[in-house]
């Protein structure tokens, strides 16, 4: 089964080798027929620390690395690989 890549932007960068990713999703409401924006904040593994507060970043399932991060920070190497 491939891997979800989920794009969004770096909210925080204050732990060590994580960073906060503030993922938008926009739907239609099911009765209002109005497009609804949902977001949700994922902790990703950012192994450099190159990542900075602003910055528009893809991230990729992984098996758990600790007890909130479930994804990577999907860098520009591993996306041409």
């Amino acid at each position: 089964m491939p891997k979800r890549i989920l794009q969004g932007r770096v909210t925080s960068d204050k732990n060590e080798q994580t960073v906060t990713v503030l993922v938008e999703r926009r739907f239609k409401h099911p009765l209002l027929h109005k497009t609804v924006r949902s977001s949700k904040k994922y902790r990703a593994h950012d192994e450099t620390n190159q990542f900075k507060v602003g910055d528009m970043v893809r991230i990729v399932e992984c098996a758990p690395i600790s007890k909130t991060k479930r994804w990577t920070v999907l860098t520009d190497e591993a996306a041409s690989a």
